[in-house]
C-alpha cells in the first residue's frame, strides 16, 4: 500500500512563499510521476504541477513562473515551492503518485490559506 503524506501548508500573507512536501512510503517512487493538485471550496480539483520520473515538469498556467516542483528520489519526496502567493491560491493541496501501470495514489491533503 502506497502512502503519501503532505506537509508544509499553513496561513501566509499575499506575496509570501511556501514549500510543500510530500513523502511517499514506497521504494517505487523513483519510477513514478508525481503531481500536485489543489481544490478550493466549491471548485473541482485542479492540476498545479507535475514531474516525471526523469524530471520533466509541467505547470498550470495560473502558477507558472512562480512555482517550482522538484523531487528528491533518495528521500522519496516531492516538493512544491510557491512564491508570490495570491488569495486565489487558497485551497487544499494534494500530491499524487502515478505508477507505471497508471494507478493513482493520493495524499490526504494540506491546507494552504493566503490572506489578503
Amino acid at each position: 500500500q502506497v502512502q503519501l503524506v503532505e506537509s508544509g501548508g499553513g496561513l501566509v500573507q499575499a506575496g509570501g512563499s511556501l514549500r510543500l512536501s510530500c513523502a511517499a512510503s514506497t521504494n517505487i517512487f523513483n519510477n513514478n510521476a508525481m503531481g500536485w493538485y489543489r481544490q478550493a471550496p466549491g471548485k473541482q480539483r485542479e492540476l498545479v504541477a507535475t514531474i516525471t520520473s526523469s524530471g520533466w515538469t509541467n505547470y498550470a498556467y495560473s502558477v507558472k513562473g512562480r512555482s517550482t516542483i522538484s523531487r528528491d528520489n533518495a528521500k522519496n519526496t516531492v516538493y512544491l515551492r510557491m512564491n508570490s502567493l495570491k488569495p486565489e491560491d487558497t485551497a487544499v493541496y494534494y500530491c499524487k503518485l502515478t505508477t507505471i501501470w497508471n494507478t493513482d495514489y493520493w495524499g490526504q491533503g494540506t491546507q494552504v490559506t493566503v490572506s489578503s
